[in-house]
């Protein structure tokens, strides 16, 4: 990665920062805003890593469960946006993979609102197995337990 990627791949990363913490704080309109610009400007050709981030946190500014379905299927076509051959030499490839257990149990989730428990355990199911690549760490353990819970959640549903 040059130099220039590096600044302009930590400009990209500040502005989804801001705009998440907009979205935590309760200004989902403002976050809303803020990443659709920055998606915008990206475009389609934009790194698979920014996109699937943007989309990710697009998903979570919507307030119809339809658009935030629409926003982490989005997020997941840019993590698999990467071909094989691409990915291994593309330096985000360990973050997008460890994304993948993250998009698929936000899909679960997503089809869980919409009534349609038979997509949301096939996303639920690839959401566990993607799960053998997270590290026992703290974001791992959440994402885990996430899965668990939304498990449960389906079974007595």
């Amino acid at each position: 990665m040059t130099e220039q990627q590096r600044t302009s791949d930590e400009g990209v990363l500040t502005r989804i920062g801001q705009a998440r913490m907009l979205l935590h704080g309760g200004d989902r309109e403002e976050a809303r805003n803020r990443l659709g610009t920055l998606w915008q400007q990206l475009g389609p050709d934009g790194d698979p890593l920014h996109r699937c981030t943007l989309a990710h946190y697009l998903a979570d500014a919507q307030d119809d469960p339809d658009t935030e379905l629409a926003w982490d299927l989005r997020a997941l076509s840019a993590a698999e946006g990467l071909e094989d051959g691409r990915l291994a030499a593309h330096d985000s490839a360990a973050a997008l993979r460890a994304l993948y257990p993250s998009l698929h149990l936000n899909l679960a989730a997503d089809y869980a609102k919409l009534r349609r428990p038979d997509a949301a355990r096939a996303h639920l199911d690839r959401a566990r197995a993607a799960s053998d690549t997270l590290d026992d760490d703290r974001y791992g353990q959440g994402v885990r337990a996430a899965i668990d819970r939304l498990d449960r959640r389906l079974r007595e549903g």
